[in-house]
């Protein structure tokens, strides 16, 4: 169970925000205890960046901008021969765009695509080792923040920097970012039209509504949540769905609050959708077996989607996987009349 993994991604997802790669307990965090409100409004307790909690290193503050920003030899010009990965997200990306071959090293947490795993991959994209870094001799070193990035450049070695995407644009932003810092400008352009178009799709197929579903989707069994003006609320709301926990104005500005049970139980979801599956080992059996959510509609009609937590923390390619599973999960629900 990857629930270290799980921890650290929650954490950058969940205070000032995070993430999107989030318990705790299994694995000895240090984070605060957020603590559920009593009248049954949504808890909107944040966790502090520097707490220990779960979600991907790739998810940063959701006040990032969209642009990644490249400083060093590659801004000029050059196409880096030796790349280090230190974001999830972003090794998924540099393999979607072909230059995959450039990769010589990647985080602990780049575990897609599969070539990924067969690179070196003891690197922390959480706390750099700038000496563990430069042993690789990279020609640009990817990141999801800049914390490191000065270190690097005293070193000489160049730098790409992309910030958690707050919209769908950012992230087709920095697919064609890197495309252009990595020598594949075409490569990243087909990656991004294939996004869009197969998002325009599933958009256009979903099902409307005079009374749209209801969803909660879990980060940890926690209750931690997401608002609708998330990147990953985002994907729900243009399929129709209607979150449980609003947005981040009716939560106070919280994007990621947590929620108490009797929440959730009062809202009677008509989906729930766990992204805590991977992580904490949940799944539909263990949510029905929660005190007093086998009333829940959800439970009730077998609408309990366990998701993938990597695709649901990250920004690149693979958010149109995860808006399919919604879709899918939308077409085969059961909702009595």
């Amino acid at each position: 169970m990857q629930t270290h993994h799980h921890h650290r991604n929650i954490r950058i997802l969940i205070g000032a925000v995070a993430g999107l790669s989030l318990v705790v307990a299994a694995c000895g965090s240090d984070s605060e205890d957020a603590t559920p409100v009593d009248d049954g409004a949504v808890a909107t307790t944040d966790m502090d960046m520097n707490d220990d909690v779960h979600m991907d290193p790739d998810m940063e503050d959701d006040e990032a901008v969209a642009a990644g920003t490249t400083e060093g030899a590659a801004a000029e010009g050059d196409v880096p021969e030796r790349i280090v990965s230190l974001s999830p997200t972003h090794t998924e990306i540099l393999f979607a765009i072909g230059a995959g071959d450039q990769v010589v090293a990647v985080d602990d947490f780049s575990n897609f695509p599969a070539e990924a795993l067969d690179l070196p991959n003891e690197l922390s994209g959480f706390e750099p080792n700038i000496e563990a870094i430069a042993a690789y001799e990279p020609d640009l070193v990817v990141l999801s923040d800049d914390g490191a990035v000065a270190q690097l450049e005293d070193l000489g070695i160049a730098t790409w920097v992309g910030p958690s995407a707050t919209t769908f644009d950012d992230s087709y932003a920095q697919i064609e970012q890197l495309g252009a810092a990595t020598g594949h400008v075409g490569d990243a352009a087909e990656v991004v039209l294939s996004m869009q178009t197969r998002i325009d799709e599933l958009v256009a197929d979903a099902p409307a509504s005079d009374t749209p579903l209801t969803y909660f989707h879990e980060l940890d069994p926690s209750l931690f949540s997401v608002t609708s003006d998330t990147f990953i609320g985002q994907q729900y709301e243009l399929l129709g769905l209607t979150n449980i926990a609003g947005s981040s104005v009716d939560g106070g500005g919280n994007q990621y609050p947590q929620l108490n049970a009797e929440t959730v139980i009062a809202a009677n979801p008509d989906l729930i959708f766990l992204a805590d599956t991977k992580c904490c080992g949940e799944n539909a059996a263990t949510v029905a077996e929660r005190d007093g959510w086998a009333e829940i509609a959800a439970v009730q009609n077998g609408n309990v989607i366990e998701m993938d937590d990597d695709i649901a923390s990250r920004w690149g390619p693979r958010i149109v996987d995860y808006m399919e599973a919604i879709a899918a999960a939308v077409e085969q629900a059961s909702v009595p009349a």
